[in-house]
């Protein structure tokens, strides 16, 4: 296990010094999260200040990594800053028009009634592309056209249905209406503001880069990303993404089958023991974006990506972590 020690720019002078965590505090939260063989890295930061950057096993914490599906909470936010340079009409666009040529024959007349939002929120009705049927679609010659010919389990603003096809398309609708790679854009949009460095990722048979799953960043871009959103969408002193989105981000829409917890436009929600919102990106086998508001906290988890947490039980282990030991401690230091 090793530490890395981490050089930070000078802080904007405030009236009184925020305190931070205390080294007792931070042994053990440490060797809490050391017990977890899976787990690679861990950050903790407040108010934008760095409390921990623990490197337990792997990459070092400025590596790219495998971030699974909080390619999907990246995704969202890109199609939040689309919406605002008026890319996309707004959540309730109809997707099929955007997309004639690649509609099923005899399409069933509820896809034209699939939304933006629907496919942000996991909502289309479509019946998924993840779980069980995750091989065939990645495995088809053409991914748009698979998730878009998928037959109607439910209707569109209906229950939730976790599907990667869903970000996939909103993958390809930007890289349609923007006339650039999903990459280009991302670099643009996300990676130029935060400072971050986000290499290239797999496409599909199209050249589609691939929405939703296997993006790379490092666990200090997802500190940044993170930090972006607590902070309204400002990262030093521009405004990345628009305040509003990440309020309509956060909105619970719907909830998952498999944890109870609620979802947003690429978030899930949870509370606290104190009953507060903890927002979280959650990528396969533990790679997770913490923001808790209240406490002004952000918590960066990366894991081994070959690994499943649902099933597991692990992420339940992460999320006890922060909603048990992080947010309490950071929320004694605030009193």
């Amino acid at each position: 296990m090793t530490s890395l020690a981490v050089t930070l720019a000078p802080r904007a002078a405030t009236s009184q010094p925020r305190p931070r965590l205390d080294q007792t505090t931070i042994d053990t939260i440490t060797a809490e999260a050391s017990r977890f063989p899976s787990l690679r890295t861990m950050i903790i930061s407040r108010h934008g200040d760095l409390e921990l950057e623990q490197v337990f096993r792997g990459p070092a914490a400025d590596r790219p990594v495998n971030v699974k599906s909080v390619s999907k909470t990246i995704i969202a936010a890109l199609v939040g800053i689309a919406m605002d340079r008026g890319v996309f009409d707004g959540l309730d666009q109809p997707i099929a028009p955007l997309f004639p040529d690649k509609l099923p024959a005899n399409a069933d007349p509820r896809l034209q009634r699939v939304t933006i939002g629907n496919l942000l929120s996991m909502q289309s009705g479509l019946d998924r592309t993840s779980g069980p049927n995750y091989g065939r679609w990645v495995q088809s010659d053409d991914w748009v056209r698979f998730a878009l010919s998928r037959e109607f389990v439910d209707e569109p603003g209906g229950t939730m249905l976790y599907s990667t096809g869903n970000s996939h398309l909103l993958s390809a609708l930007l890289t349609r209406k923007t006339g650039r790679s999903t990459l280009q854009v991302a670099r643009e949009w996300l990676g130029k503001p935060l400072e971050i460095n986000i290499p290239p990722w797999p496409r599909d048979p199209q050249g589609i880069y691939f929405g939703g799953n296997d993006m790379l960043l490092s666990p200090r871009a997802m500190r940044a990303f993170g930090e972006m959103f607590l902070a309204s969408g400002i990262s030093d002193g521009k405004q990345v993404v628009p305040k509003p989105w990440i309020e309509e981000s956060w909105k619970p829409r719907t909830s998952s089958p498999f944890t109870g917890d609620a979802y947003g436009l690429g978030w899930f929600v949870s509370g606290s023991a104190g009953g507060k919102p903890i927002y979280y990106a959650w990528g396969y086998g533990g790679q997770m974006i913490y923001v808790v508001p209240h406490v002004s906290l952000v918590v960066v988890m990366t894991s081994d990506a070959a690994t499943p947490s649902g099933r597991s039980g692990y992420v339940r282990q992460l999320h006890d972590l922060v909603r048990n030991r992080i947010v309490p401690a950071a929320e004694a230091q605030a009193s």
